[in-house]
């Protein structure tokens, strides 16, 4: 027998086959499934986004940011700018709201990484509201009020005479189709990427890097350079989240934008109740949110107190999420990140013939 190091579980075998057979099915889905249900489903796959983005920050970054509807507000006016102002197709743009938020989010590093826990989070939202001060003087997407995307530009998008074709559907249907493969792509490439690294060398030192900087530099741990790393990613794919949300959307306006209560409060939410510091956790999260807004989204503040009353439930009882009671209760992990030493293999000279 021989030692290996896995991070396999029966359990994750199991999940990745489950996963690739949604993904499938979720590809096919607009064959069949209403507008709504599309939209819907678009909604759930950018905010688990944002949300697995947001926990890669802080649940394994240990960077607890209150400024991240900033990178949001910036993907969708990078696209809207780029539309717009040089009239390029708006999904060849998306790449753009990335590139746009992830311009932003250097300088901004510079600065934050000055600060450390509590003053991080309040150096993060003070760089937000910066940020949206700064864009509604931008007076070619419209300056405060906002502005749409001409109609000729969302009829004329990249793909759209495609899914018209395909499903039989008017340009407004095959707009929404179309966002939600992209946002369904996203989604699996986001989950898909921060597993991997997480399950790299990487991860281990970011992971040492978040229980304690300290000891993690006196192992040779860079922990600037994970840090910036960190910071820079999440900045980048929430800013290509936003911008995705902004295309769905097809109006943008500063207050929309850089929403503090959309894009930030409720995505800590969905990974505070799912579970922080786990993949599975925001998957969960965003299950629970969405069922909560759609039983009490029409009772106005009634929602959101639930919202809080259920979000102090959970850390009150369940401090490590929802998903850290059942995988503490039931043992299952289905994107297993510990490592652990298995015996595989025969024996030292097993099954050989002895000398006759």
């Amino acid at each position: 027998m021989r030692p290996t190091v896995t991070t396999r579980t029966r359990a994750s075998g199991i999940a990745a086959a489950v996963a690739i057979l949604l993904v499938l099915v979720g590809l096919a889905l607009p064959a069949i499934a209403g507008r709504g249900v599309i939209k819907d489903l678009f909604f759930i796959l950018t905010m688990l986004t944002l949300a697995q983005y947001w926990n890669l920050l802080a649940g394994y970054g240990g960077l607890v940011s209150v400024g991240q509807q900033a990178f949001v507000g910036l993907g969708g006016y990078g696209l809207f700018g780029a539309a717009i102002a040089w009239g390029m197709d708006p999904v060849l743009a998306l790449p753009l709201g990335g590139l746009f938020a992830l311009a932003v989010a250097l300088p901004t590093a510079f600065f934050a990484f000055r600060l450390a826990g509590a003053y991080f989070a309040i150096g993060t939202w003070v760089v937000a509201e910066i940020v949206r001060l700064s864009v509604a003087q931008w007076k070619a997407v419209g300056g405060g009020t906002g502005t749409s995307l001409p109609r000729d530009v969302q009829t004329d998008m990249a793909g759209t005479a495609l899914v018209e074709k395909l499903f039989g559907v008017r340009s407004a249907a095959a707009q929404d189709i179309l966002a939600y493969w992209l946002a369904l792509v996203l989604a699996v490439l986001t989950i898909g990427g921060i597993y991997l690294l997480l399950r790299s060398k990487s991860g281990l030192a970011l992971a040492a890097v978040r229980d304690n900087a300290e000891a993690a530099r006196s192992v040779g741990v860079d922990a600037r350079r994970m840090k910036w790393m960190v910071f820079l990613a999440a900045a980048f794919g929430t800013g290509l989240a936003g911008a995705l949300i902004y295309l769905q959307k097809g109006r943008i306006s500063p207050d929309a934008a850089f929403s503090v209560t959309d894009w930030t409060a409720y995505v800590v939410f969905i990974v505070v109740i799912g579970g922080i510091g786990t993949v599975e956790g925001p998957i969960l999260g965003i299950l629970v949110f969405y069922i909560l807004q759609t039983l009490f989204a029409d009772y106005g503040s009634t929602y959101l107190l639930a919202l809080g009353l259920i979000g102090i439930l959970v850390m009150l009882f369940a401090p490590r999420g929802l998903w850290g009671a059942i995988s503490s209760g039931t043992g299952l992990q289905f994107f297993p990140i510990r490592r652990r030493v298995e015996m595989t293999g025969a024996a030292p000279g097993a099954g050989a013939r002895k000398p006759g």
